[in-house]
């Protein structure tokens, strides 16, 4: 609801949160809640599936960036990938990018669907397609992010892309395990607890 919005989008603002991620049609009233601030808006494209067209992802992210979209978080086609159509994923992700207009754009793998080598391969994809983040979860499907997969996609993008981890991460401790493991952003619906939780425990 916009109350709910307004209180999202006040909590990034007061600690300094990278963005905050709302659906497509919530993107023009969040980035003028923000407007003020730094904290930029990140929509989510094909959520949570990823199973429709391209073309609809790509008009989701134009409209997206349209109305004040810094960030773009598009889910990956899971049974086209599990079907072995490679150039299909890496065609909808470049799609996604161009769409973007520069802006950064992170793929959702929903990695409890997939093996430890689909979870290489689909890095490996993403990183080929040029976008610029690989992320564990859409926080909609068996699990969320895991140790495990955040190390294994760290290893596998290197230095060409950020991880972002994602579903099931609420309290400082398991935030702390994440970056830990190679995470360089963190999807959480708990961020104000998170930094409560570390400020607390720091000597200043």
């Amino acid at each position: 609801t916009r109350g709910q919005l307004e209180t999202l989008c006040a909590e990034a603002a007061e600690h300094n949160f990278p963005t905050v991620c709302v659906n497509g049609s919530r993107v023009e009233l969040s980035h003028s809640l923000l407007e003020d601030c730094d904290v930029q808006v990140a929509a989510v494209v094909g959520f949570p599936l990823g199973a429709m067209d391209a073309d609809a992802k790509r008009y989701e992210t134009e409209a997206a960036v349209d109305m004040g979209a810094g960030e773009i978080d598009m889910v990956m086609n899971v049974g086209r990938f599990k079907d072995g159509d490679h150039d299909y994923i890496v065609r909808e992700i470049r799609d996604v990018v161009e769409a973007a207009d520069d802006r950064i754009v992170k793929v959702i793998l929903e990695t409890c669907l997939l093996s430890d080598d689909e979870i290489k391969k689909a890095c490996q994809l993403v990183v080929q397609a040029q976008a610029h983040f690989v992320k564990t979860s859409t926080g909609f499907s068996s699990a969320g992010a895991t140790l495990k997969h955040v190390k294994l996609m760290r290893e596998t993008v290197g230095q060409f892309a950020g991880v972002k981890a994602a579903g099931g991460i609420r309290d400082t401790a398991s935030a702390e395990a994440m970056i830990e493991a190679g995470a360089t952003r963190l999807g959480t619906s708990g961020g104000v607890a998170i930094v409560k939780g570390a400020e607390s425990s720091s000597d200043y």
